[in-house]
């Protein structure tokens, strides 16, 4: 039986429990904030760049992300205080150093002989890429250089359209062979040079029998380099899927400078949601006791620390229907609008208790409260809306579940908690 040469692709994971998704604060993972360098593509053009072509910047990076076999990855528009157009990663799972390198290349692929270019890497002229298939792509040998160093090869296929191949015909057909000292010839006295963004990566030789003939079958090899054969054999292998993927996906429209990066551990993720949970919880026992010194009474406490607790559950419900994802900033803002509605809770107690006093009936009480609820609610949701763009998004989550928060509370715990008041202190 042939031995594979290829890794098999499989990826071992929990099973989900929760519709809920964390985010990268929670999970680990990396951030990426990118900057499209336009001035260097297009230096003799004004600098500008339209929001379809941050599309398709988006749809470029995400083909290629996901063919290179990162999962869970988010992509998004942003901008930063000037109103300058940004793209925002988020990959779960993904490290630091092979993000970077994967998506900073603009990918742009050249096959040249001497100074004339065969094929690009495009769909034009590339029609098949093999990719995973171990009868086409893989590691093919494996040595020892020196006493310090192995060198892995990596090879594999890929098709070109018949226009590339009718470049290749015109150019070699008048590439004289090599003569060896036995006078066979062998290959062409010039190789085929690869280059990625102006970059010589590989050159290959061209056997005498390609000359002048319109081939479509090419075999791209290259090499990994390592102190160990198993670590040369990984940089081999990630080098030619870095390779076969930017051959697949195609280049970039433009350069990219990276603006921010940042690797996030998963460990610290789940230290975080522990201590949440237990800050939380003595947060709800301080509220209750508060409460109780204030008001003297069980039978306000125990509602009040009921809608505390049905405003986070309905918050984290709707943030998995809409499929938003939790990280720290989100949490934060759960937090701000479960501390709003506590103090709506008192303000309803207050004005029911008052109202009382002054002899108001219990519509009037209820009007006078909820004057200053949707007041406040008002007042939060204008402060929270310039927030969706502020810090290139990355603290939209907080504006979100923060009006996500107070609206519930406006429109659904807060009467809720009024008419459980209204029974406990008329019995």
């Amino acid at each position: 039986m042939e031995k594979a040469k290829e890794k098999p692709d499989i990826t071992v994971q929990n099973v989900k429990k929760t519709n809920i998704q964390k985010g990268l604060d929670l999970s680990g993972g990396t951030r990426v904030l990118l900057r499209p360098d336009i001035e260097a593509t297009r230096p003799d053009i004004e600098a500008t760049i339209t929001d379809k072509e941050i599309t398709d910047l988006i749809d470029v990076l995400n083909n290629r992300l996901n063919t290179y076999g990162l999962s869970d990855v988010q992509i998004r528009p942003a901008k930063d205080r000037r109103g300058n157009k940004l793209v925002l990663i988020e990959i779960a799972g993904a490290s630091r150093q092979e993000v970077k390198e994967l998506i900073e290349q603009q990918g742009k692929f050249e096959a040249k002989i001497g100074n004339k270019t065969v094929f690009v890497g495009s769909e034009k002229d590339i029609t098949f890429v093999c990719k995973g298939d171990g009868t086409c792509s893989g590691i093919q040998s494996c040595n020892k250089q020196s006493d310090e160093t192995y060198l892995c090869t990596f090879e594999f296929q890929i098709k070109l359209s018949a226009e590339a191949a009718k470049r290749h015909a015109e150019i070699t057909k008048n590439i004289p062979v090599k003569t060896e000292q036995d006078n066979t010839k062998l290959y062409l006295e010039l190789p085929l040079d690869l280059y990625l963004d102006n970059k010589l990566v590989n050159t290959l030789q061209i056997s005498e029998n390609l000359k002048g003939k319109e081939t479509t079958s090419i075999a791209i090899s290259g090499p990994g380099i390592g102190q160990i054969q198993e670590t040369a054999y990984d940089e081999a292998f990630r080098e030619m899927g870095r390779l076969q993927t930017i051959l697949i996906t195609g280049s970039l429209p433009f350069g990219l400078k990276v603006e921010k990066l940042d690797s996030i551990s998963p460990f610290v993720g789940n230290d975080f949601i522990k201590n949440a949970f237990l800050v939380g919880f003595l947060a709800l026992i301080s509220v209750a006791v508060i409460i109780f010194i204030r008001f003297r009474k069980l039978k306000i406490v125990f509602p009040m620390a009921l809608t505390m607790m049905s405003e986070i559950f309905i918050i984290l419900g709707v943030a998995a229907f809409i499929g938003w994802r939790l990280d720290l900033v989100s949490i934060a803002g759960i937090i701000a609008s479960v501390g709003t509605g506590v103090d709506d809770q008192i303000v309803i107690t207050d004005e029911i208790i008052k109202g009382e006093q002054r002899g108001y009936n219990w519509k009037q009480r209820i009007k006078s409260a909820f004057f200053i609820i949707f007041s406040a609610y008002a007042t939060t949701l204008v402060a929270m809306l310039p927030l969706w763009n502020a810090g290139a998004g990355l603290v939209r989550g907080f504006a979100l579940t923060t009006i996500i928060g107070i609206t519930v509370g406006v429109f659904i715990t807060r009467p809720a908690y009024a008419s459980m008041i209204e029974k406990l202190l008329n019995d």
